[in-house]
């Protein structure tokens, strides 16, 4: 259901406590029916592997736990540590990382034996960085969004880094391949452009296969290419375990519930609670809603209010959020709480510390906001000279 057909009364909080506001509410029946929808979607919960840099709560991540889902991805070591301390079995790094980041993560992962952390390579000289540690490996292999990755057309490098990998005494777990470019907002289209992609990562399988190296697992897709992965025949009845990765799905926003298909009955199930501080001009009015609140990174309008489709969202500064009414529609009153779902919820939860927990339109908890930032940035210094 996308945010313009929602009913604000699936939404609104009754509780007669006064709470500050912006606030972050996260509506815990919501996130368990995104939930439940994806494993149905997908059809196992071995073949999801989550990115959490959405879910970022400790609680939301024992929600998936709960459900199952004990593979994910991470991108910061606050996530990381959060994950395997909710319960996630098996993590990867969703980029590749150098240096001290690269030396906290190994002492992450030596915290948590019971959990199995991997890193991602692209290049033969990032090798050395995990020799001697228990960590896996995957190559992250470029989809063509020229973000990270080796070009998936230089076989012969590709093999040479995986024998490196393996010649380190280390554990090369698969391909990581992350086509997150891929938005044509017709679904045809974009499923066209990524099954192409998919066909030659299944040539780096095989020729892995042929030298002798076992892929175990492929990892792709976030939000808007995961249809795609699941219907590549190529994926399925294969010699590797393969998962996709969405993170968004958990919460949802105005971007993804616009790129999936309206039959899988996904939810918004985060959203900021804002109040009406102003009313500067006739049909103008302004919320306690600017961009260090919701995030701004996908442009204006950044968010829509449950509801209320008769209000436009203007530019924001750091604190205020402007609004224009539609001609003859009422101005929202002083005080007036508007309910808005973030047009890209994961750096618009990284927003806040705290969240409340929200059940059948009361307030049941308050949770932090457990992985928002970083660690400090001389943790993995001082903790490696200790």
């Amino acid at each position: 259901m996308t945010p313009t057909r929602a009913d604000i009364a699936n939404y609104r909080i009754s509780d007669a406590t006064d709470f500050l506001t912006p606030a972050l509410a996260v509506y815990a029946d919501l996130v368990d029916h995104n939930i439940s929808r994806m494993l149905t979607i997908v059809g196992d919960a071995n073949r999801w592997r989550p990115h959490v840099k959405t879910a970022k709560l400790a609680y939301t991540i024992r929600r998936l736990v709960d459900h199952g889902i004990v593979h994910m991805k991470c991108a910061t070591t606050l996530e990381l540590i959060t994950a395997c301390e909710a319960g996630a079995r098996d993590v990867v790094f969703a980029y590749p990382i150098v240096g001290g980041a690269a030396e906290r993560v190994k002492e992450v992962a030596a915290c948590f034996p019971s959990a199995k952390v991997s890193a991602l390579i692209e290049q033969a000289g990032q090798v050395e960085l995990w020799r001697g540690s228990r960590m896996g490996i995957f190559l992250d292999v470029n989809s063509g969004m020229n973000r990270t990755g080796i070009d998936p057309f230089r076989i012969d490098e590709i093999l040479n880094i995986v024998r490196n990998v393996i010649a380190a005494g280390l554990h090369f777990r698969g391909v990581h391949y992350y086509d997150g470019h891929h938005t044509h907002p017709n679904l045809d289209e974009r499923t066209f452009a990524a099954h192409d992609g998919y066909t030659q990562l299944l040539q780096i399988v095989r020729v892995l296969g042929e030298a002798g190296i076992c892929v175990e697992e492929v990892i792709t897709s976030g939000t808007p290419t995961f249809p795609c992965a699941l219907s590549f025949a190529g994926f399925r009845n294969s010699t590797f375990v393969h998962r996709i990765s969405p993170g968004t799905v958990v919460y949802n926003d105005c971007t993804s519930l616009s790129q999936l298909p309206d039959e899988y009955h996904l939810r918004a199930a985060a959203l900021v609670i804002s109040s009406v501080v102003s009313h500067p001009a006739n049909n103008l009015f302004t919320c306690d809603a600017g961009h260090k609140t919701v995030s701004l990174d996908t442009g204006v309008p950044n968010c829509v209010a449950i509801g209320r489709n008769e209000l436009q969202p203007l530019k924001p500064s750091e604190e205020h959020l402007p609004l224009r009414v539609a001609p003859g529609s009422p101005v929202p009153t002083l005080g007036e709480r508007l309910y808005l779902v973030p047009r890209h919820v994961c750096p618009t939860v990284n927003n806040f510390d705290h969240a409340l927990i929200v059940r059948d339109g009361r307030i049941i908890g308050v949770e932090q906001v457990t992985s928002r930032g970083r660690e400090a940035p001389l943790h993995a210094l001082s903790a490696h000279n200790s």
